[in-house]
């Protein structure tokens, strides 16, 4: 792979060719990475979580279902 002349080699990248992980080689031996630098994907739910407390969820889980609820009492479809 090659990289420009200003850019920082990143340890890891994908490869072109197939769907595995390259790894950065230094004097012919594979880097060992550091596992701290691993990102953990995070859930849509954990995200969430970090805008928002589980009290204003609920209360806006229950606003939308009172919402629901009062349309379909009066007969209009749910949006």
């Amino acid at each position: 792979m090659i990289f420009s002349a200003d850019a920082e080699i990143p340890q890891t990248w994908q490869c072109k060719s197939c769907p595995k992980q390259a790894v950065l080689l230094e004097n012919g031996k594979q880097v060992v990475l550091d596992a701290s630098e691993d990102k953990i994907p995070r859930s849509h739910w954990e995200m969430l979580l970090e805008r928002r407390s589980r009290e204003e969820l609920e209360e806006i889980l229950q606003e939308r279902l009172d919402y629901i609820r009062a349309r379909r009492a009066g007969g209009q479809a749910d949006l």
